[in-house]
């Protein structure tokens, strides 16, 4: 393990110049137009794996963009970890947002601007030059190896699971290993053992053939965009609960000792509000602004439009109103039950003067890891020799439903030892990721597989 740092340390601009070349790719995998891009990308990846010596490599075709697959394997008395990582990026926009182009990777003050420096090529690449250490070192590492690095998971991972499932014996594997996700902050290092899940539907209430003239009909007849904005406000009550019947019947309530856990993390709510520019935060009635973020269910309206929006004034009443609504979910809610409650509580208070089509968009599992089990604890140690101190386990607000593929599907259970931070901009103009946390991934993943070898 000691060569396999030295020659990561030695090598590490190398790195960074070699991560600049797939950042440089533009692989946003939601626009069409990107489609030959997206698959460079996958050759790349695979490209550059064959390239470091690795057993064998491949861009596997699926339905949708490839999934590159690749193993090293070095006997069966070994471990088997498999790793996986998206190559897909979003959509760059706003472009005049950024301060230098998304596609041109720069370095300013020690930290790399591209899109997808952090989302997730930065992090998935750090597991790529782990392996290259022990190769260009020990000569092997520790564990066997595999690969999933897929092209879809900033549009839903549609293909992955069927991947999964096709391929199961050849994934068979001891857990997941996963870079995709952020620390507490900087000086709190952390390991991220729980996920909320998603459900996100789109709603569209239809009232009258076509747009009306506001003065010739209205008051006569019901407005779409008003009967939708009544139905959301009811959505939540005066303590920012959900009030769809039943929304709360399976959640796993906290446990003192998460509670606990929650309430010693430093965080300061002021300085929290104020950088996303919020006057005052508006938590659910009874917990705080870290649990509310990610160990209890939400629901939120993400878009909502209908009738007239354009520059200037034009009086229609509007011929139907949509809103795009998803829901963040806890242990032990599924997504299917959640759109069913959704639903009928819905179509339930829909006037009868308008009709309501409910579409159940795309929606993900959460995931609670047990912390104690050998690789969370190997990740944990490897984490705090280098970070210098022991990171905490936490949970994680956002999404990965392929993680519940991965325990559904193969009965795996994954590693999420991510890097980034919340301040690093993905999704946004100018994402970036510290190089030194790259170096640090890169390091922790070098130590994970020799203390999970040893466990």
């Amino acid at each position: 393990m000691n060569a396999a740092l030295s020659y990561a340390d030695e090598h590490f601009d190398t790195f960074v110049d070699q991560l600049e070349d797939l950042l440089s790719i533009p692989s946003v995998s939601t626009d069409s137009t990107y489609t030959d891009e997206v698959q460079r990308a996958a050759q790349w990846v695979a490209e550059h794996l064959r390239e470091r010596g690795v057993h064998h490599a491949e861009v596997a075709e699926t339905d949708g963009h490839p999934v590159v697959y690749a193993e090293h394997l070095t006997g069966n008395d070994k471990p088997t970890v498999l790793v996986y990582g998206h190559y897909d990026v979003q959509p760059p926009d706003p472009l005049d947002e950024w301060d230098t182009p998304p596609f041109d990777p720069t370095r300013r003050n020690d930290t790399l601007y591209a899109r997808g420096a952090c989302d997730d090529k930065g992090q998935m690449f750090m597991h790529l030059k782990a392996l290259e250490s022990y190769l260009e070192s020990d000569g092997e590492p520790p564990v066997n190896l595999k690969f999933v690095i897929e092209g879809e998971e900033e549009i839903g991972s549609e293909h992955l699971a069927p991947f999964l499932r096709a391929h199961r014996d050849r994934l068979d594997a001891d857990v997941v290993l996963i870079s995709d996700t952020s620390m507490f902050s900087e000086d709190v290092p952390s390991i991220t053992y729980g996920l909320r899940g998603l459900a996100y539907a789109e709603v569209t209430l239809q009232g009258p053939n076509r747009d009306l003239h506001s003065g010739v009909y209205g008051g006569a007849v019901e407005n779409p965009a008003n009967a939708l904005a009544a139905l959301i406000a009811d959505l939540h009550d005066d303590e920012h609960r959900i009030t769809i019947p039943g929304f709360y019947d399976n959640v796993r309530p906290l446990t003192d000792a998460e509670r606990e856990t929650y309430a010693e993390l430093p965080f300061d709510e002021d300085a929290w509000a104020d950088a996303v520019g919020v006057e005052a935060v508006r938590t659910e009635g009874g917990y705080s602004v870290l649990e509310c973020l990610s160990a209890r269910p939400t629901l939120d309206v993400n878009g909502i439009w209908g009738g007239y929006t354009g520059e200037g004034a034009k009086t229609v009443l509007p011929a139907k109103a949509s809103a795009k609504i998803s829901m963040r979910l806890v242990p032990e809610q599924t997504p299917t039950e959640i759109y069913d409650k959704l639903e009928a509580h819905l179509d339930a208070q829909v006037p009868d003067t308008m009709t309501m089509t409910f579409r159940r968009l795309h929606g993900g599992r959460p995931v609670l890891v047990d912390r104690t089990s050998p690789a969370m604890q190997a990740a944990q140690t490897a984490m705090g020799e280098v970070m210098g101190t022991e990171p905490t386990f936490v949970r994680h607000g956002g999404s990965i439903p392929i993680v519940a593929d991965f325990k559904d599907l193969l009965g795996l259970d994954s590693v999420l030892m991510g890097f980034g931070l919340d301040t690093d901009a993905i999704h946004s103009p100018n994402e970036h990721f510290g190089l030194d946390r790259f170096r640090a991934g890169i390091q922790s993943i070098i130590r994970f597989h020799q203390h999970y070898a040893a466990a």
